[in-house]
Parts: C-alpha cells; sequence; structure tokens
C-alpha cells in the first residue's frame, strides 16, 4: 500500500501561517491565554492527526508548537522589545541548527524536503546510483545541500533579529493594559508583513537556487534528464 504524502500547504498552513494569524487577532478580544491555546491547538491538531494517517512525526508541527509557545508566552508575560528580537532570531537558529545535525547523520533534512517520491522517480534515481556506483556522491550531495539548507535558517534567523529590532520597541507601562495589548499585536502584525517581504521572499529564492543546484548535481551523477527525474515536467513538456 502506497503511503500518504503529507499536504506541504496545509502543513504550513496549521503549523505556521494560522497559529501567527489566531495570536495577532485575538489576543485583544479574547485575552493572551486563550488566543495561546487556540493558536496551540491547531500544531498539536495537525500534528495529531498526521500521525493517525501518515504514521510518521510531523516536525513542522513540534515547530510551530515551539513557535506560538514563545510567540504567547511573551505576551502572556508581558515581556516587549529586545525579547522578542530574541525570540524571532531564536526560532530560525534552532530550526537551523537542528538541520544543521541531520547533515551529519544518515537521515539529512534536505531527503526530507526534495526526495518526495509523489514528485521525484525515487525508484530510478536509486537504480542509476547504484548502476553507476555514484551513491557516495549522492550522500555527499544530500550533506551539502543540507548544510547549504540550514544557512538559509542562519541568514533568516539573522535578518529576522535586525528586523525585530527595528519593530519591537518598549511600551509606555503608563498605559492602560488593553492599550499595551493592542500596541504589542500592531507590533507582531508589522513584523509578520515585513516578515514575509524581507525575509520569506529572498529565502524563498534562496531556496530555488538550493533546489536548482541539488537537480544539477543530480543528474550528473545519476545521468538522468530532468524529465526523467522529475515525471510531472514530461506531461508539462
Amino acid at each position: 500500500m502506497e503511503k500518504k504524502q503529507e499536504n506541504l500547504l496545509a502543513n504550513i498552513a496549521f503549523n505556521v501561517a494560522l497559529p501567527v494569524i489566531i495570536l495577532d487577532q485575538l489576543t485583544v478580544k479574547f485575552g493572551a491565554i486563550t488566543a495561546l491555546v487556540l493558536a496551540l491547538s491547531l500544531p498539536i491538531g495537525y500534528g495529531i492527526y498526521d500521525f493517525l494517517s501518515r504514521g510518521e512525526k510531523n516536525l513542522l508541527s513540534l515547530f510551530g508548537v515551539v513557535n506560538v509557545l514563545l510567540t504567547g508566552g511573551l505576551a502572556i508575560f508581558k515581556v516587549q522589545g529586545i525579547w522578542f528580537a530574541v525570540k524571532e532570531a531564536a526560532f530560525p537558529l534552532i530550526i537551523g541548527i537542528f538541520v544543521l545535525i541531520t547533515a551529519f547523520t544518515s537521515k539529512p533534512a534536505i531527503k526530507y524536503f526534495l526526495l518526495n517520491p509523489a514528485i521525484m522517480n525515487l525508484e530510478l534515481i536509486d537504480k542509476k546510483l547504484e548502476e553507476l556506483g555514484n551513491s557516495a556522491a549522492f550522500n555527499k550531495l544530500l550533506k551539502n545541500s543540507t548544510i547549504f539548507f540550514a544557512g538559509s535558517f542562519f541568514i533568516s534567523a539573522t535578518l529576522n533579529f535586525l528586523l525585530a529590532v527595528y519593530i519591537f520597541k518598549d511600551i509606555d507601562p503608563s498605559l492602560s493594559e488593553v492599550a499595551q495589548s493592542e500596541l504589542l499585536n500592531k507590533q507582531i502584525k508589522e513584523m509578520t508583513l515585513l516578515g514575509y517581504l524581507v525575509i520569506a521572499l529572498p529565502l524563498t529564492v534562496f531556496m530555488i537556487v538550493i533546489l536548482m543546484d541539488f537537480i544539477k548535481r543530480l543528474k550528473k551523477i545519476t545521468g538522468l534528464e530532468t524529465e526523467e527525474l522529475i515525471p510531472a515536467m514530461k506531461n508539462k513538456a
């Protein structure tokens, strides 16, 4: 029986995008704790659903929980300014370190992101690697690509920190609690919006470059063309 493939869009939506929107929109209306619980329910719920349907742990759900706990926890304890900047940098930094560590194991992270049997012809790739005796070269490619992949998170951590320092300012404690929450939510919203423009777009380009380089080198060590590596490309040709 063919293993069910994960839904990347649903993964990102339930583990990253929607929890951030909930924290942003509901903290003032329902309070930080209620917003935190609602935001946490999404990555936890999706992680459980994904595990039951595919039988595999969802790492993005784990990261989503950590991210929500950090953001919501800071809001609950009314931590401001530089600590939000530290949090914004810490999350991608932790992921980057984790990804980098996997580069030196038998399961490099890039393998999880790029070698999807629903997209790439893994059987043919394995067959060609074995025929040409290039399995070692393939493992080296996975390692190097994973290191570059980790580098994208380190870049993100740096950009996140600089942007957060610019956006998150200390809020006047003499203001009412509602006014303070509204100002903090405004800062979070601005960070989310500018984060997509200043950080997400450049990193997307970086990821495309990593993917193109990976495909180029994979073609070289397998002797296969792009249409053979990615059957869907053949249908579009």
